[in-house]
């Protein structure tokens, strides 16, 4: 009897250690650090959970990032990559894997849903760059090793009145208004009206909703169903829908990305292969 009942323990242990170790193996892979921030950052899990990062704070693999109204943020990834969030952006981190010792297994899936971001380049997109994608609604951005800044300006109600009555202001005392496609406004520089509230920080008008550009350095190709297209650094380009293909603009269309003074300052270092535990304890709401 008493062997019996040692079998029955030693058992259930054995499925204890097996259902721990399977926890284990289910748990996201850290893909990188917090090391910037200067206001409200939430990541949001596949099942609903939500934490409040702070600087230091891990992302995982399936983070659903949101930066609030004012709060900008930069992730460093486990392979030195790093991403920059604006304010009022969702980025989605869909799927990230690296080791240094195993190539075959990198991949960086991004989704920039909302907002706008600026991607460095890290170990992975240098050595595996066809294993990078950053998906948009309008197009999906590969890299050559570069530097780059993409925002996505939302069809919203909001903007598309924002800029129809900017367009009304600029062409009145002309005798009529003619009707002026998207990657026309891309273009246009025309000085704001009198009466019409610029966009924040800015002295051009709204943007028109659509996919843009800008690349620092290196070179990235944007692809969706309408065609492909190559940027360089210096240039500029626009995507207005996902079945209209990529441009290339002669000139900044009024993209803009001003970190605050603190992003200069000097980072935590986070190592190539491994993430830094959090310094702090993140808050978490389900």
């Amino acid at each position: 009897m008493n062997q019996l009942k040692k079998c029955t323990v030693i058992k259930a242990l054995l499925l204890l250690v097996l259902f721990w170790t399977a926890g284990a193996s289910w748990a996201a892979q850290v893909a990188g650090t917090v090391i910037h921030l200067n206001g409200p950052l939430l990541a949001k899990k596949a099942d609903g959970a939500v934490r409040i990062l702070s600087l230091r704070s891990e992302v995982e693999s399936g983070d659903t990032l949101v930066t609030e109204k004012n709060t900008y943020a930069l992730v460093k990834f486990i392979d030195n990559s790093e991403i920059t969030l604006k304010p009022s952006t969702t980025f989605k981190v869909e799927n990230f894997s690296y080791d240094d010792a195993k190539p075959d297994g990198d991949n960086a899936s991004f989704s920039l849903v909302k907002g706008g971001l600026r991607s460095v380049t890290g170990l992975l997109g240098k050595r595996n760059k066809e294993k990078f994608a950053m998906k948009t609604p309008s197009a999906t951005i590969g890299i050559r090793g570069t530097t780059f800044i993409v925002e996505w300006v939302e069809p919203s109600a909001q903007a598309i009145a924002a800029r129809e009555a900017y367009l009304m202001a600029s062409t009145a005392g002309l005798g009529d208004t003619y009707p002026i496609q998207p990657l026309m406004l891309a273009q246009a520089n025309i000085p704001l009206p009198a009466g019409l509230t610029p966009t924040p920080n800015s002295g051009t008008p709204p943007l028109p909703p659509g996919l843009y550009v800008q690349v620092i350095d290196g070179l990235i190709n944007v692809t969706n169903k309408g065609g492909s297209q190559n940027f360089s650094a210096n240039q500029f380009g626009f995507v207005p829908t996902p079945v209209q293909a990529p441009v290339v603009l002669p000139k900044n269309p009024g993209l803009q990305f001003t970190l605050p003074p603190a992003f200069s300052l000097p980072a935590p270092v986070v190592g190539s292969t491994s993430a830094p535990k959090s310094g702090s304890v993140d808050c978490e709401v389900r």
